[in-house]
């Protein structure tokens, strides 16, 4: 059975409600930027990738009905104004994630590109609006895809030895991604399926790098927190290494300090890799909350620690954690649980209640996220490759964008960009204070010890 997380044709979207996962399988229909933007709210879509790619391609839809309806503008300028502001409503949606506003901000650059050709009409800035978000989906496959390459081959070759059997145990947070298909149809008719997840449009960021170590043999139990207070861990990460048949393992988020002080040796955990919602300039990195607490433990534990993150993550604009706006979410979100009744350990689909957990009337604290600092992060992986810091100790994210960018000072961070090889890997290295690939390739092999 394959699942689909994102259903694509031209002029329709239906998106999967993640907030009934895993015991429902239902599809919220997207007609138009209005329903795209209260499923995002409502945390029916979610996962800063997945945000972005729902949000285009919602306006690509309600455009296509519109010309559908013949109530689409006939004049350019018209059909481009209108497209900034349909965007501008979307980015209101999650403020914490930056792949939203810089989505927003390349389709509003090629709409207002088209509607300065001599010969634009409405009807051609529509097409290049669809053309261009349809193109974000492949991208963003492709992407994900090599982010998990790239994280896998880095754990291998910089961490100590090999546990069992060979492999290694990975600790994640959240969710980050499900291998699905979605549907992508041209204007000549070709269709063409795309893998998908749950929270990218792709292969997943941080679950990417743990499914590349699975397929490559090299996985010994992903560990996986609950992730309160949305329970995205216990609800969808759990849901689909289950499908994927992939060795995990379930905790609360108040055991990842006992499971490295008990287990880090025996089950030779060697990294926590977690997805981004906005990376600063620096290198602080916002992402689900709990996240900090994460980096602290382990830098403890001496355990690596890696973002996993397209660069449409990275925002050069965010100098640091520091200029982050937070999302604070509603205080029922932790005072109250939500799910079917259990029923002799299977779940009663006919009986969904919402049980209160916590006393009426108290104080309730629910940021959504919280900022870790660059410091407690050891590589950022994208799917250019992964970025190391350089010799003063900090990142620099330059060498992975085209043409120099100004993020402040030069701090030749390191870039190196790698690839399971068999049982062995490849890494390409570079130094990103320089603008142009250094493509020095060395063959390293690992034995199992």
């Amino acid at each position: 059975m394959v699942l689909e997380a994102i259903k694509y044709t031209r002029g329709t979207l239906e998106t999967l409600d993640q907030r009934q996962l895993p015991h429902e399988t239902y599809y919220d229909d997207i007609e138009d930027t209005r329903d795209a933007r209260h499923a995002i709210k409502d945390m029916r879509v979610r996962g800063a990738p997945a945000i972005a790619i729902v949000a285009a391609l919602s306006l690509a839809v309600e455009l296509t009905n519109l010309q559908e309806k013949r109530k689409l503008p006939a004049a350019a300028e018209d059909v481009k104004q209108l497209v900034e502001e349909k965007l501008d409503y979307l980015v209101k949606s999650r403020p914490t994630a930056v792949n939203l506003m810089d989505a927003a901000n390349k389709l509003k650059k090629i709409s207002e590109d088209a509607a300065g050709n001599a010969e634009a009409t409405g009807e051609s800035v529509q097409m290049a609006y669809i053309e261009a978000s349809e193109k974000m989906l492949v991208d963003d496959v492709q992407d994900n895809e090599a982010i998990g390459k790239h994280g896998a081959a880095w754990i291998l070759k910089n961490t100590q030895g090999y546990g069992p059997e060979g492999k290694v145990s990975v600790l994640t947070h959240c969710n980050t991604g499900y291998v699905v298909t979605s549907q992508l149809r041209h204007h000549d008719g070709i269709l063409i399926r795309f893998c998908s997840s749950l929270a990218t449009a792709g292969y997943g960021t941080a679950l990417g790098v743990v499914r590349a170590l699975h397929a490559s043999s090299h996985l010994h139990v992903a560990y996986y927190t609950e992730t309160r207070p949305y329970n995205q861990g216990s609800r969808l990460t759990a849901y689909e290494l289950k499908h994927e048949k992939i060795s995990s393992c379930l905790i609360t988020d108040s055991m990842a300090a006992a499971l490295l002080n008990t287990k880090r040796r025996s089950m030779n955990i060697v990294a926590i890799i977690v997805g981004a919602d906005r990376v600063a300039a620096n290198g602080d990195t916002a992402n689900k909350v709990g996240t900090y607490s994460l980096a602290i433990l382990a830098r403890h534990h001496g355990v690596k620690f890696l973002v996993a993150a397209p660069r449409t993550t990275i925002d050069l604009s965010t100098k640091s954690g520091k200029d982050i706006t937070i999302e604070e979410r509603p205080k029922r979100e932790i005072t109250t649980v939500t799910g079917p009744r259990d029923v002799g350990g299977y779940a009663d689909q006919d009986h969904i209640e919402t049980v209160s957990i916590a006393p009426h009337g108290i104080q309730v604290w629910n940021p959504a996220f919280d900022v870790t600092p660059a410091e407690l992060i050891d590589a950022v992986v994208t799917e250019k490759g992964v970025v190391e810091k350089g010799p003063k100790g900090t990142f620099s994210f330059e060498g992975i964008f085209e043409g120099p960018t100004d993020n402040g000072e030069a701090n030749g961070g390191h870039i190196v960009e790698m690839a399971l090889v068999g049982d062995g890997m490849t890494s390409l290295s570079h130094d990103s204070s320089n603008h142009h690939d250094h493509d020095h390739e060395l063959k390293r092999k690992r034995e199992d010890e």
